[in-house]
């Protein structure tokens, strides 16, 4: 059993290794000189250590715009996204409608759908509403998610329905129960899934590419490929510290709610 555990013990620790050095890789390259950065791929202190890349950062693109662009398009993605998936998660488990576990698994169903099935006709859609290099070519396909109606609705399937019952006998309006009854109740689920969906949107590299062709609208993971070319003269260490400013939000939010995240897709049913 000692030599089953010790050998367990070692192929986590590998995992966790092989998984957490692309972040440590990226760090160290961020403060390095570029004529260092090839040297060793065990070497991860920056020696001499240096800013210079962040300051190429900040004099070579608008730095300050891009990580606006990001924060407002993931924002509002993630606002509207939390509203569209609690109204229909409120209505899924305490109303009555035809079709309603049709509906239901066909919103389920979605899930499996691949974006790629999905993304030209968003982009042909977008084009026709000339939303193209615009905050709302990105924004407005993602505006609505099954995944957190799934988590939604099996957090709200937990409340008794003999208390909303109870609030519509004594007249409570809808307004006032969902309010008052059911957002303190389902708050970890709606916190998570809020925090779920920024990142995801934070993140979000394809569909920006396709929709943003100016800079001026590019989003973080966006304008890394300024300094990434195919056809060479790629500037690896700014493109690193460009990388650690993109992850640093999205990590530093998980870190402090990964409890809820994980409890959350727990409670789901999603190991």
């Amino acid at each position: 059993m000692k030599i089953k555990s010790s050998i367990a013990h070692i192929v986590l620790i590998t995992c966790i290794l092989l998984a957490i050095y692309p972040i440590i890789f990226a760090v160290s390259n961020a403060f390095k000189k570029l004529n260092h950065a090839y040297d060793s791929m065990i070497n991860l202190i920056p020696l001499p250590f240096t800013m210079e890349n962040f300051d190429k950062l900040i004099n070579d693109i608008p730095l300050l715009q891009i990580t606006t662009n990001t924060f407002v398009i993931a924002s509002v993605i993630t606002i509207v996204k939390v509203i569209i998936s609690f109204l229909a998660a409120f209505a899924i488990v305490f109303y009555q409608f035809k079709f309603k576990k049709v509906t239901y698994m066909v919103l389920v169903a979605t899930i499996f759908v691949p974006f790629t099935v999905t993304m030209v006709p968003n982009y042909i859609i977008m084009a026709r509403l000339g939303f193209v290099d615009s905050w709302w070519g990105v924004i407005l396909p993602q505006l609505a998610d099954a995944i957190g109606i799934f988590m939604l609705t099996q957090s709200m399937r937990n409340i008794p329905k003999v208390l909303l019952d109870s609030l519509q006998v004594d007249n409570i309006s809808v307004w006032h129960t969902m309010k008052d009854v059911i957002v303190p109740i389902t708050k970890p689920a709606l916190t998570s899934t809020s925090i779920w969906f920024f990142i995801l949107s934070w993140n979000e590299y394809i569909w920006p590419n396709l929709m943003l062709k100016s800079e001026a609208n590019y989003t973080l993971p966006l304008a890394l490929q300024l300094f990434v070319s195919s056809e060479g003269g790629t500037n690896f260490t700014v493109a690193m510290a460009l990388s650690v400013l993109t992850m640093a939000i999205p990590l530093i939010v998980y870190l402090l709610f990964q409890r809820m995240i994980i409890d959350t897709f727990t409670a789901s049913g999603i190991k």
